[in-house]
């Protein structure tokens, strides 16, 4: 199992920020790596929401389906997914903190099929590429919340 934790302090109340994050149908509009989102549960987003995103990784455009696995506005939510073999859990969490919001998202993954628990070892790697797309994302959603409380 693995896990990567990230924050961002983000000048906007957390129904701001919460607001933005977990608005999934529009997330392209305002998270530059997301090419594209697909819906595929109709209604407002809460538990059971499922999507396809559509990004560029390691050069290549990939389709992931994910789901909302846990929802509490505005304090956070859980995206879960299963991907190459690997069950990751991604949850945000929007805590007043300085006038504003910290934003934490925490990211843990864990191999589920031989494959991916013999190519573990190299996980380094592909976690690396991650981190560098999640911070970007959350460097997005701050832009995206604040010009939004602004």
């Amino acid at each position: 199992m693995g896990r990567l934790t990230l924050n961002e302090q983000v000048a906007a109340p957390p129904d701001v920020v919460f607001a933005v994050a977990s608005d999934l149908p529009r997330a392209a509009e305002h998270i530059s790596g997301i090419e594209r989102i697909e819906m595929l549960t109709p209604g407002p987003v809460g538990v059971g929401t499922r999507w396809k995103e559509t990004r560029t990784m390691f050069g290549r455009s990939a389709t992931e389906e994910l789901e909302v696995a846990a929802f509490d506005p505005p304090h956070g939510y859980t995206i879960a997914s299963e991907s190459c073999g690997a069950a990751f859990e991604c949850r945000f969490s929007f805590q007043p903190s300085d006038g504003g919001t910290l934003v934490t998202l925490d990211l843990e993954y864990r191999p589920v099929s031989m494959f991916a628990k013999l190519m573990s070892p190299l996980s380094g790697m592909m976690i690396g590429s991650a981190e560098k797309a999640m911070r970007q994302d959350l460097a997005d959603l701050k832009q995206a919340a604040e010009s939004r409380a602004g």
